[in-house]
């Protein structure tokens, strides 16, 4: 019997081990935890059955009541019932004289136990030893009862004589489960609890505005977060460890210091305001300080918020230079929202008569001269609504009584809620400003930058054209012109550039303008030239714009100056034929747009005529897009992976390569549905699938050990990157799938990273403090530069294929090749190239110094399941191209 007893004890502890571990290993997975407790309660009372305590001839002892009491206790009933279901299944399996008993036994268990639970939840029952004690007494007690009446009636004495022995052992041992389970779970609430409130902190600090550092009393770094806003260039934004003398210029460090110093010594708040020069000029900060509390022997130290206040500082400025400017010599007036006087200068009272005292608290239509119904106020009302101001000639009263004619420009002044909060108006006698007419034309008929007629304009001079033509039998043209790659110049160089930029188109298009010729600016960078009815036919019309067109190309190719720069903006142009009145204007620069469109689609400096396929061509466009969005919503997209072998052919990583399993087209790559998909906005929802599907097949392939520790790339689109909550949704599809996130690499294209590089700085070091690494896709074609390398937090390089294609030949992207890889070397990242096709681009690479390779050498894309079946990755060796 004592073997048996140290048998039960054993059991049970390890019983309480490995409910334990399935409480912590299930905890992510909380609707699955029940039944794994279940099956472990289940398992453990069978083994008890199985161990019984020998009290006698034919009357055996265990503690799977206990067991089962436990598993209602905490587990509740499904937890408890599954136990029950799966110890009575071994009982009536092994078809046991006393099965029926043993069942009855169980179910008095767990109705125990779930009337414990509910004890717990709704009274002031606890699992103490106070109530815990007599609850195991009277359990263990019951079924010894349930013996009792279950065996011959000669052997009651002996049952009786066994019960307290039984008790003995039952009864701890029950407790002793209890009480580990007990302090597990109590473990796991401290530890949940302890999880919500250091996720809590870090998004309480995450949200500052503000940078917060903790700095010692000898001026070392202790912490920096969550962002330096101080340098928001630098690439050591975590300056942890380092002293303030070696961030900061010597004057201001020592200023630091004794900041530092005198809010340990005052023991309060203070604050401190500094200026300090950066790349892009003078910024101004406000600093707030508090001591921390430290232990003995610990260095003294503070923490201290920094906020960049330069805007507030400029804010302030420019209201000081508003107040000046308000008292200029235009009539100026200020109403709230609801359109009552606060404030007016000097120059409207010299203009209305009125005093400002006069004017307080009153609306404008107290200056009405009458001489405008009510459809002219509702109209200026509705521009103001609508686009935030208006302006326009108006008769206004004097106050003397007289009438006379002022411009009036009223505009909106929105909050941060983007509503109307100000109306801010000027006025302009118009009877001594004679000169206002002309402008108020201009603003109506001519684009203010290049001075060019507008679109308003440009459908009357074409209106007169097609009169021309209409009388003198002849045809004209009209070219729409939209300049190339003008975006990158305003993303580059700003948008002071890029307006030099088209007054400089301007003029060049206007030297090539005759007499009859107009031309006109739409917008940004477009622009329509309408040539004069002067050809006779068709073919005489066709020969005249194909010279005239190429020489429009010839000469807006030309580089344009800027600084020690030279920039060069090519163009498309879409040509239409003018023939008398056949199409209305609008529809004449519409086809234009469309041939335009065209050309552009074929590259730069392209020129196309109106087709009236083209139309065509833009509904096929259309119905591509709808394809696209129903094969989204019928799961069609699904990833091939292209292998990733190191020098040895050992497959290190696989990129992923988005598929569409089209029901009718059969397998089709990205070239099919590429750029539609990004021109009509719904790449980031294909790019969301591929992180999906690539997330969801790496979570598999970690139990398979050939693959256990490959990377999966995965490309990231413009669209995808600076969408909102970009960085919450990679994370919440990391932990859904189960992926490791330090095998998840993310590759994006140099180009992308132009358009906000603050921001995709940001989102990427969110990504980084997980573990998700970062590699720069075809690098060396856009704009490489060592500036943005040190600040974006890189793992790996990826070499452009069109440098590997070249090889051997090529010596310029060998050259090429070389630069990237020792820039790589010195910054600590790893190169891969791709593409390689020959085992010659791969030695050669080999040699240079890269050691990783992609391309249909090594294996083409391929499905999961047969990159599964790679030769290369049982044969290491195998240098045979796979797929």
């Amino acid at each position: 019997m004592l073997i048996s007893i140290i048998e039960q004890a054993m059991l049970i502890l390890a019983s309480g081990w490995l409910l334990t571990m399935n409480m912590r290993k299930m905890q992510a997975h909380p609707r699955l935890l029940p039944l794994t407790t279940g099956v472990w309660f289940g398992i453990i009372t069978i083994a008890c059955m199985s161990m019984p305590l020998s009290v006698g001839p034919g009357v055996l002892l265990d503690v799977g009541d206990a067991v089962i009491f436990v598993a209602g206790l905490f587990g509740g009933l499904l937890s408890g019932g599954l136990t029950v279901v799966l110890a009575g299944a071994f009982k009536l399996w092994f078809n046991d004289a006393d099965s029926l008993v043993s069942v009855m036994r169980m179910l008095m268990a767990l109705s125990l136990g779930l009337i414990g639970k509910y004890a717990l939840v709704n009274t002031r029952f606890s699992l103490t030893f106070g109530y815990l004690l007599p609850t195991s007494l009277f359990l263990n007690g019951i079924s010894i009862g349930f013996i009792y009446y279950s065996v011959e009636p000669q052997l009651h004495a002996h049952v009786l004589s066994m019960t307290l022995p039984f008790l003995v052992v039952a009864v701890p041992l029950t407790l002793m489960l209890i009480f580990i389970l007990k302090d597990t779970e109590h473990r796991q609430q401290e530890q949940q609890a302890l999880r919500v409130s250091q996720a809590r902190l870090l998004a309480i600090t995450s949200a500052l505005p503000d940078m917060m550092s903790v700095i010692d009393e000898d001026g070392f770094y202790l912490d920096i977060m969550p962002d330096n806003i101080i340098f928001p260039g630098s690439k050591d934004v975590r300056r942890v460890g380092q002293n303030v003398s070696d961030v900061f210029p010597r004057e201001y460090a020592q200023r630091l210091l004794a900041f530092i110093d005198r809010t340990i010594t005052e023991h309060k708040v203070t604050h401190m305001m500094f200026e300090l020069q950066q790349d892009d000029g003078g910024r101004t900060f406000e600093s707030v300080a508090q001591a921390l509390d430290t232990r003995a022997g610990e260095a003294r130290a503070v923490v201290i918020l920094t906020r960049d206040i330069s805007e507030r500082v400029k804010g302030e400025t420019d209201l000081r230079i508003a107040a000046v400017a308000f008292d200029s010599f235009q009539g100026m007036w200020v109403t709230d929202k609801h359109n009552r006087i606060l404030r007016v200068n000097k120059a409207f009272s010299e203009v209305t008569g009125y005093s400002e005292t006069e004017v307080l608290g009153k609306t404008p239509s107290i200056f009405s001269s009458g001489q405008h119904d009510s459809g002219f106020y509702q109209d200026m009302w509705h521009d103001i609504n609508s686009q935030g101001h208006w302006q326009g000639e108006i008769y206004d009263k004097h106050k003397s009584g007289k009438i006379y004619p002022q411009l009036l420009t009223i505009s909106a002044v929105k909050d941060e809620q983007e509503q109307v909060s100000h109306y801010v108006a000027s006025i302009t006698d118009l009877s001594v400003e004679k000169e206002n007419a002309k402008k108020i034309h201009d603003l109506a008929y001519y684009d203010s930058l290049t001075g060019l007629p507008n679109r308003r304009l440009l459908l009357t001079s074409i209106r007169k054209t097609q009169r021309e033509s209409a009388n003198s039998h002849k045809l004209g043209a009209v070219i729409f012109i939209d300049l190339d790659q003008f975006k990158n110049i305003n993303d580059l160089w700003g948008h002071a550039v890029g307006d030099k930029l088209l007054v400089h188109v301007a003029n060049q298009l206007r030297k090539v303008l005759t007499e009859q010729d107009s031309l006109a600016r739409l917008g940004s960078d477009q622009f329509v030239l309408v040539l004069s009815a002067q050809a006779d036919d068709q073919r005489q019309l066709m020969a005249h714009l194909d010279h005239h067109s190429q020489m429009l190309l010839t000469m807006l190719d030309q580089p344009y100056t800027h600084g020690e720069q030279k920039l060069r903006s090519s163009a498309c142009l879409g040509i239409v034929a003018l023939d008398g009145f056949n199409d209305a204007p609008e529809e004449l620069v519409r086809q234009a747009e469309l041939a335009m469109y065209a050309a552009k689609d074929t590259g730069k400096g392209e020129r196309r005529f109106f087709d009236p396929h083209m139309q065509e061509t833009i509904s096929q466009r259309l119905l591509l897009e709808e394809d696209i969005i129903r094969g989204l919503e019928a799961r069609e997209f699904g990833v091939y992976f292209q292998a990733q072998f190191n020098s040895d052919s050992q497959l290190i990583g696989v990129e992923s390569l988005v598929r569409w399993h089209h029901p009718e087209r059969g397998l089709l790559s990205p070239i099919a549905f590429i750029e539609v998909a990004e021109a009509a906005g719904i790449m980031s929802q294909i790019d969301s699938v591929v992180l999906l599907r690539s997330c969801e097949q790496m979570a598999k392939w970690t139990r398979l050990p050939a693959f256990s520790d490959i990377t999966v790339s995965v490309n990231i689109s413009p669209a995808q990157l600076y969408q909102h909550g970009f960085v919450e949704e990679v994370l919440k599809v990391v932990s859904d799938t189960g992926a490791d996130p330090k095998r998840l690499k993310l590759e994006l294209t140099e180009s992308m990273l132009v358009t906000d590089m603050q921001q995709a700085i940001a989102r990427m070091r969110q990504l980084k403090e997980a573990g998700i690494r970062f590699s720069i896709d075809d690098f060396g074609t856009g704009y490489s530069s060592l500036q943005y390398l040190q600040q974006l937090p890189l793992d790996q390089l990826k070499i452009d294929q069109s440098f590997v294609r070249g090889l051997p030949e090529d010596t310029s992207s060998l050259a090429i090749i070389r630069a990237v890889i020792a820039m790589a070397t010195s910054l600590g990242l790893e190169v891969i190239a791709e593409g390689v096709e020959t085992e010659v681009q791969r030695d050669i690479l080999l040699a240079n110094g890269c050691g990783l390779y992609q391309g249909y050498w090594y294996a083409k894309p391929l499905p999961a399941e047969q990159v599964e079946q790679l030769d290369r990755i049982n044969n290491p060796t195998s240098t045979k191209a796979i797929g």
